[in-house]
C-alpha cells in the first residue's frame, strides 16, 4: 500500500451475512470495489477490468481468483496481479477488517463514498 496513513480512511462495507462464497459484492464508492469471499477468506479489489470498463463482481470466482465475464482476464483476489490477458495492468487490493458482523475496507480519501439518506436516518434512530 503506497498511501499513507492520513490519506486513508476505514470504511463500513457490508455484513458478514452480505457475502457469498464465490461472488462478488460490489460496493457503492467512486471508483467502485468489491469484496469476494473465496477459499474461506475474504478479499477487496477495484471492480474494474482493467481491460475494458466491466464490473468484476458481475464475474467468475474460483480458488481467489476472479475472472472478467466479458473478456476472461483473470486476477489474483489476494493482490490484484494479472494472471492472464487481455488484461495488462494490476487492480488495487485494499485490506479488509471485520468489527462484530460488520466488513470494513481501508479506501484512499480521495475514493468517494456514496451514502444513501435512508442510511443517514436509521444511523439518527440508534
Amino acid at each position: 500500500m503506497s498511501e499513507s496513513a492520513a490519506t486513508m480512511r476505514w470504511v463500513r462495507a457490508c455484513g458478514l451475512a452480505d457475502l457469498i462464497p464465490d461472488e462478488g459484492f460490489r460496493l457503492d464508492v467512486s471508483p467502485p470495489v468489491s469484496i469476494f469471499l473465496s477459499e474461506g477468506e475474504m478479499f477487496c479489489l477495484d471492480d474494474t477490468c482493467t481491460h475494458e470498463t466491466y464490473s468484476l463482481a458481475d464475474g467468475w470466482v474460483e480458488n481467489c481468483v476472479v475472472e472478467c465475464a466479458l473478456h476472461f482476464a483473470k486476477f489474483d483476489l489476494r493482490t490484484g496481479a494479472v494472471l492472464s490477458p487481455p488484461a495488462s495492468a494490476p487492480l488495487a487490493a485494499h485490506e479488509l477488517r471485520v468489527e462484530g458482523d460488520d466488513v470494513h475496507v481501508l479506501l484512499p480519501s480521495h475514493y468517494m463514498v456514496k451514502t444513501r439518506i435512508a442510511d443517514l436516518h436509521s444511523r439518527k434512530a440508534d
